[in-house]
């Protein structure tokens, strides 16, 4: 890497060739403006040395996609955050589906694949327009709203939670649930301890939840469930894989929700094109998923010595990928600063890609799509009226307040 690299001092090689880059991707700094940060990590080369966490990260589309799809050398058995299940004990019990690899995962996947097949979303989308459609009135007889709190957040708790089977009380510790492992992924900074320091209470009733005599029958649990009984997981399994949906299916849909409708109140043009046409809602959606890219980084761990990049890593070494940086990258989208809900975005990472792609991604993106065409069909304009704020997450991208005005059609 030069030093003419915007912002950022110039690099040393590290032993494997990688260029070294003194930055901190779990920063506060970073994640405010990730963006001048992955545009340098881009340029200083295919492969990177992180020295202040001793990792090395890919930030281009091509090296992330290549790592995503080769879980033979970057396994995910050990860990898709900083740590390394071979040398220390994990924060909670692994996920069958998100830390498993073959061929046990895709034993546990396919289990979770039917029971959020294409055709289970079809038998969900009319009760979810009708909701997404419920919730727009409630909002515009309002106008001035909080998009995070009142949107983002209350459209998929509204329709997840009842989905899965879930009971009412208690429903609070959800999100904080999914926000702590989201943070666990991270290195030992503050947003982990605060995180582990206070996950006790969600983390019980999140595993209280996901057993079977407290799932409503006819939900995403009580498939799991039956899936066991069928014998294609076991019963201890069974409540492992319900957990897994729970922390997949609902911070990263949020964020994706926030992220659209920020998009789309910063690009009038974008709105303009989503309200003449409300059948973009599904575009516009995955659009500002590549954009924001709610997910903003994994880690992966090499199983053997590979060249990627024309870096030489060590077994055992721990990779970190930027699928933001990626999902920018000019090297695959042309103007990719630009939000532009037309744009193919086939290839996008924002959903991981792969095995390993987001399980709950199906589910995310009918929601995304519904609530969308919901605010085209009965919202002229949405307008930011106050501090756009931030949530500082070690692995999400998202925002904690979104003040707007929405302005019926």
């Amino acid at each position: 890497m030069s030093a003419a690299s915007p912002g950022l001092p110039a690099a040393l090689m590290n032993a494997s060739g990688a260029p070294a880059v003194d930055v901190d991707p779990f920063s506060i700094e970073f994640f405010e403006d990730p963006h001048r940060i992955h545009e340098a990590l881009r340029e200083a080369g295919p492969v990177v040395w992180l020295p202040r966490w001793s990792v090395h990260a890919v930030a281009r589309y091509e090296e992330v996609r290549a790592v995503l799809h080769d879980p033979a050398t970057f396994c995910s058995g050990r860990g898709v955050g900083l740590s390394d299940f071979a040398k220390e004990k994990p924060w909670r019990p692994q996920s069958l589906i998100l830390e498993a690899d073959p061929p046990a995962h895709g034993r546990t996947r396919a289990v979770l694949n039917r029971v959020l097949s294409p055709a289970v979303m079809k038998t969900l989308r009319e009760g979810f327009q009708a909701a997404a459609h419920r919730l727009v009135d409630r909002l515009l007889a309002r106008r001035e709203i909080d998009a995070v709190a009142d949107l983002a957040e209350a459209f998929p708790l509204s329709v997840f939670p009842d989905a899965v089977g879930l009971r009412q009380d208690g429903r609070e510790h959800l999100l904080p649930y999914a926000g702590l492992a989201f943070n666990a992924f991270g290195p030992p900074n503050a947003l982990r301890q605060r995180a582990l320091e206070t996950a006790a209470p969600h983390v019980a009733w999140v595993m209280e939840q996901c057993r079977r005599e407290n799932l409503a029958p006819g939900g995403f649990g009580a498939a799991i469930h039956a899936a066991a009984d069928a014998g294609a997981i076991t019963h201890d399994e069974a409540p492992l894989l319900v957990r897994s949906l729970l922390t997949a299916g609902l911070d990263t849909t949020v964020n994706s929700i926030g992220a659209a409708i920020y998009c789309l109140a910063r690009f009038p043009e974008a709105w303009a094109a989503l309200r003449a046409d409300p059948s973009l809602a599904r575009a516009a959606f995955e659009e500002a998923v590549r954009f924001e890219s709610p997910v903003q980084t994994f880690f992966r761990t090499t199983t053997r010595p590979v060249e990627i990049g024309g870096a030489r890593l060590d077994e055992g070494s721990k990779v970190l990928m930027f699928l933001g940086a990626a999902n920018r990258d000019p090297r695959r989208w042309d103007e990719p600063d630009r939000y532009v809900p037309t744009r193919p975005t086939v290839g996008h990472v924002g959903f991981g890609s792969g095995i390993h792609m987001c399980v709950g991604q199906l589910l995310g993106r009918l929601e995304g799509e519904v609530m969308l065409a919901a605010l085209a069909a009965r919202v002229g304009a949405i307008t930011i009226t106050g501090p756009v704020v931030r949530r500082y997450n070690n692995t999400l991208r998202g925002l904690e307040r979104l003040p707007v005005t929405l302005t019926a059609a």
